[in-house]
């Protein structure tokens, strides 16, 4: 009993202290020693660092850490290159400025289902959602949701082929693709986006009819040149490169050579499966940052500049996640940890329902939809592949609903891409946050009962 008060205890105040803005790679390792130091006698105190922590960080960075930096990258030269802004402006011509909240949903979705991370696509459409949302009268404090529902709800975990870390993690456990159970994601990416515009199109209508207005605030934005921005079609360009490789190396090309190779212990044995996904990615934003550069090489002024910019930015948002993974794994070390787990198991036999129950804990605890499906499938995604086969699930269903799970409950208060969305946009937990929870988390959370329900009653998927 006092193995399991340890682990949630060190799980408490791994949350309190993010949220209060330490630090999570110098925070984890001691919070996991403190769970350690609750569960007696169980690991010794120095190895569950330097032999389990340690570890599964290095693990997590040499798996993941390409994309981590490729698409850092790729955001940069997008932001230096005026590309975001290009399409975000031609956006909002499209669809017209008095329909100011669909235009940034749409603009944040596709500038984020092609590769741009959130904080890019927030630095560079704030600005025009600003101009537009005071022109039109919406409140401003709704501008981090409308943010928030293009960029991390349908277009992070739902859509079929997303280049996002969260539709990448799955893959090494489940030998799939990011094409993994398009049915699934479809039906779940038309009811996210239909329920969160539904929700703020009602809260618009409300505050005008309140009289609300955008409301009185002091804004600053930096200079910005939009006078040489590429055309719509060239700032497209890159991103239908980064959709388009995907699918053609992982689906054809890759395939298509002898890998017999990676079955020799030189290359530890590996199925491809397990990494053809990840290297069409890599292959695809690689391709994608060449032709960026190339096709823009007279507005990026500082070429290396951006790039090194992109590299260092990739380094911090990897070492959280990653440290967040390490804890997980000493927590999954602990003999305490195994009573917690078959717990979990034990609210459902049926292995689908059952990684959805715990992604979306592990993801709401953490406050991180990436450390939380990380850190389910670091301590348990051996037993849900045994349990999908035993049970002849598809492991593009687990993906899927994996995926999916992260983003139920991840939208917290101490989450760390909401902290950095409302610095941003210069806004307060108190004035936007519950916008955002809705359309961030519970439309994420009903889409994922909704394909369940499906999945359990009529056996689509």
């Amino acid at each position: 009993m006092l193995g399991i008060v340890g682990i949630f205890a060190s799980l408490a105040l791994l949350i309190f202290l993010a949220h209060r803005g330490w630090n999570v790679i110098f925070i984890a390792p001691i919070c996991a020693a403190m769970a350690v130091a609750f569960n007696i006698g169980d690991l010794p105190f120095f190895a569950s660092y330097t032999q389990i922590f340690m570890p599964a960080l290095g693990s997590y960075f040499a798996t993941y850490f390409p994309l981590f930096l490729l698409g850092a990258v790729f955001g940069k030269l997008m932001d230096e290159s005026g590309a975001a802004r290009a399409i975000a402006h031609q956006i909002v011509r499209w669809v017209g400025g008095e329909r100011a909240i669909l235009a940034m949903v749409l603009a944040c979705a596709l500038l984020t289902y092609g590769g741009v991370s959130l904080f890019v696509v927030a630095f560079s459409v704030y600005p025009i959602a600003a101009s537009l949302f005071r022109e039109a009268q919406i409140p401003k404090r709704l501008i981090p949701a409308a943010i928030g529902l293009g960029s991390f709800t349908f277009t992070m975990v739902a859509l079929p082929g997303t280049p996002a870390i969260q539709n990448a993690i799955p893959i090494p456990f489940f030998k799939t693709t990011i094409y993994a159970a398009p049915g699934m994601g479809l039906v779940a990416a038309v009811f996210m986006f239909a329920t969160g515009m539904l929700w703020l199109s009602r809260r618009t209508a409300a505050a005008r009819r309140a009289g609300e207005g955008y409301g009185d605030h002091k804004e600053e934005f930096a200079a910005v040149d939009n006078a040489n921005l590429p055309s719509f079609f060239l700032a497209l360009l890159p991103i239908l490169l980064v959709i388009g490789l995907n699918f053609l190396l992982s689906k054809y090309v890759i395939p298509a050579f002898d890998h017999s190779e990676l079955a020799t212990a030189k290359f530890k044995n590996i199925d491809l499966k397990k990494v053809l996904a990840i290297w069409a990615i890599i292959g695809a934003m690689l391709a994608a940052c060449v032709v960026l550069a190339l096709t823009n090489r007279q507005r990026i002024a500082d070429l290396q500049g951006a790039i090194n910019k992109g590299t260092l930015g990739s380094l911090l948002p990897m070492a959280n996640t990653a440290s967040e993974v390490g804890y997980g794994a000493v927590i999954a070390a602990l003999a305490a940890f195994a009573v917690v787990r078959e717990g979990l198991k034990a609210v459902t036999s049926d292995p689908v329902i059952s990684l959805w129950l715990v992604v979306t804990v592990l993801a709401g605890m953490t406050g991180s939809a990436s450390g939380g499906m990380s850190l389910a499938l670091g301590a348990m995604g051996e037993y849900y592949v045994n349990a999908a086969q035993a049970a002849g699930i598809n492991p593009e269903i687990m993906h899927r609903i994996a995926a999916m799970g992260s983003a139920a409950m991840d939208i917290l208060p101490h989450n760390g891409a909401v902290i950095t969305l409302l610095a941003i946009c210069g806004l307060t937990h108190r004035q936007s946050y519950f916008d955002l929870f809705v359309v961030g988390s519970l439309t994420a959370f009903a889409a994922s009962i909704l394909v369940l329900g499906l999945y359990l009653t009529v056996g689509v998927f």
